[in-house]
């Protein structure tokens, strides 16, 4: 008698992951400009995503600056040469750097033995973690300092020396650090895919 079995999920892809986490990036970074008030809240509109509203810029000029960056993340992410985005908020006149929004990027460690893989992470796991990360970022108003001066921000990217680097795009500058004695900073969640893990933090400067 012929038995028959349910097709079981296939483990999320490389490349699906890799989308995954720039989509994560692309709605993190909004979130974040919005909320810090980087950009007037009239530049922003609501969308649906990850089963919550969140805020998107309409300001093309933003919108294209951010998608040219994420191409370039999304290309890093593929071949692993990426380890670390930082979002650094700026004070416009002083240069100063008010915040660091820092997002670890790791790979997930496979099973030894291939022969036992680990249980596909369902889609609905993955964006539940990121609905939890996108709602943490929007609570941060409550504690992190209120800027009151007109800012600026940077991305900047951390990649392996082997990393494929377009000169025209990107170069080495200063890692707008908060001096380690005004700093504080909070553990956001984390979230991971089958191949990605992506730990996130705020630093902050805090002159008390």
């Amino acid at each position: 008698m012929a038995t028959s079995q349910a097709p079981t999920r296939q483990a999320i892809t490389l490349k699906g992951s890799t989308n995954l986490v720039t989509e994560f990036f692309k709605y993190a970074a909004n979130t974040i400009l919005f909320q810090r008030g980087v950009y007037p809240s009239d530049d922003f509109h609501m969308v649906k995503k990850y089963g919550q509203t969140v805020l998107v810029t309409q300001d093309l000029a933003l919108e294209n600056y951010l998608d040219r960056i994420l191409k370039q993340v999304n290309k890093w992410l593929l071949t692993g040469s990426v380890t670390q985005l930082v979002l650094a908020i700026i004070s416009k006149d002083a240069r100063l750097p008010l915040e660091r929004w820092v997002f670890d990027v790791n790979l997930v460690e496979q099973p030894a033995d291939p022969a036992e893989p680990t249980p596909a992470k369902p889609e609905s796991e993955i964006q539940a973690e990121i609905r939890y990360i996108l709602k943490q970022i929007v609570s941060t108003v409550t504690f992190l300092p209120i800027i009151d001066t007109p800012t600026v921000f940077n991305i900047l990217a951390y990649t392996h020396d082997s990393a494929d680097v377009p000169a025209d795009e990107w170069v080495d500058t200063d890692p707008l650090a908060i001096e380690a004695s005004k700093s504080q900073q909070v553990k956001l969640r984390s979230f991971s895919t089958d191949v990605h893990r992506i730990e996130a933090l705020v630093a902050y400067r805090y002159e008390g």
